[in-house]
């Protein structure tokens, strides 16, 4: 790579967790002031991970986050005024309004979903990697999770079914060191999250969660890996929040000391690259300002924006809830036959299945003992016969990870 091409890349990364840190800052002080409705969880000192990111920022790349996800949505591109809007509850908001902080979603950019509940997001990236898988798509899907997640059966049943399967998933674990105020040694006699991995035949790697080329470096690693249909891999980045769990919890003196709080604040992961970038002369102190003031000129407008925007109006309380139409066409076609035949529900609705998986080369069949078996009740027999295992895919008993 050419010099120049090195430091317009590495600049770049910095404007992006600049960005992040500044809407966060801008998100605290305009919630303070009564004009964000809700909840709020900042990811102030985190903002490396998302910013590490590196390889998956393309598009037909998929990510889900957390309830902390106000940094992986900026940095997957969705627009910082629409993110802003969202959290304004205004109708210009990427989700019109109805998701707020927690519920941030842009499939446009590939982000399927921050989400309210812990670990929430886990099985959705592995289905989005096994759907990368059916569909032949040489995309991989991240999900972002704490690391209160990790003892929770979303984390276990994720990774158990997307390492069997060899799905491209990159788990990306921002261990912050608390779930809310619990310390992870209190909750898990093993802390050593990476080391989880083990349990499941697939790569752990523990790294520096506030060294942004550091996270970039592994997670390339991870997403090639990915890729190149090896699987998937955990990356544990230890971190640390440098605000409370919400937005009005206690910074001190209840879970965590002051001392421990200032140790991290010099550990600032944006700090931190802008003096690696000064040290290697590849920024000035002109081109720092530079950065800075575009930075804010970009969250300005998108504060003017948001506060300008309209509420969603009443009427459309129902938008989004129901299909519409709700019986669209296609489920109105007549099937295969126009001859009628009596049938018990079960095999009428494994005929039902097998239409719909003729119909569409990309519908795939999920469960437990379902393939060659024919399923418990012969609910799937003769099917794994004419769609084959990778349609018909028997999985491990892990229901709520193949929900996802």
């Amino acid at each position: 790579m050419r010099y120049t091409e090195e430091k317009e890349i590495l600049l770049h990364l910095y404007e992006q967790m600049l960005l992040i840190r500044q809407f966060e800052l801008c998100v605290q002080d305009n919630y303070r002031k009564g004009e964000i409705p809700g909840f709020i969880h900042l990811c102030i000192g985190q903002e490396a991970g998302a910013g590490g990111r590196g390889q998956s920022r393309k598009n037909t790349d998929g990510i889900t986050s957390t309830h902390r996800g106000h940094g992986h949505a900026l940095a997957k591109g969705v627009n910082v005024k629409r993110v802003l809007a969202e959290l304004y509850g205004k109708v210009t908001g990427c989700n019109g309004g109805r998701g707020g902080s927690m519920h941030i979603y842009s499939v446009t950019e590939g982000l399927f979903g921050t989400n309210g509940l812990v670990g929430g997001g886990i099985p959705l990236a592995v289905g989005l990697g096994i759907s990368a898988q059916v569909q032949e798509k040489n995309s991989v899907s991240v999900a972002f999770f704490g690391d209160g997640a990790i003892c929770h059966g979303a984390f276990h049943e994720s990774v158990s079914l997307a390492a069997i399967k060899k799905a491209p998933v990159i788990f990306v674990c921002e261990n912050n060191l608390y779930a809310t105020c619990t310390p992870v040694a209190a909750s898990n006699l093993n802390d050593d999250i990476a080391s989880k991995a083990a349990a499941y035949g697939i790569p752990g790697i523990r790294v520096d969660g506030n060294d942004v080329l550091a996270v970039q470096r592994v997670a390339a690693e991870a997403i090639d890996r990915a890729r190149k249909g090896e699987g998937p891999t955990l990356i544990e980045a230890v971190t640390y929040r440098t605000v409370g769990h919400h937005e009005g919890d206690v910074i001190v003196g209840t879970y965590r000391t002051k001392e421990e709080l200032e140790e991290w604040k010099n550990k600032c992961p944006i700090k931190k690259f802008e003096n690696h970038l000064v040290s290697l002369g590849l920024a000035s102190e002109k081109e720092m300002l530079m950065i800075a003031s575009k930075v804010s000129n970009t969250i300005n407008e998108a504060l003017d924006f948001a506060r300008s925007s309209s509420y969603p109006e009443a009427s459309g309380v129902m938008e989004n809830c129901w299909m519409d139409p709700v019986n669209p066409p296609i489920a109105l076609q007549s099937g295969e036959t126009e001859e009628t035949a009596v049938q018990g529900w079960l095999a009428a609705v494994r005929d039902g299945i097998a239409e719909e998986m003729r119909r569409d080369q990309y519908i795939v069949y999920m469960g437990e003992g379902i393939g060659e078996r024919g399923g418990t009740f012969g609910h799937t027999k003769n099917l794994w016969q004419e769609f084959g295992a990778k349609r018909l895919i028997d999985t491990p008993i892990c229901e709520l990870a193949f929900t996802g």
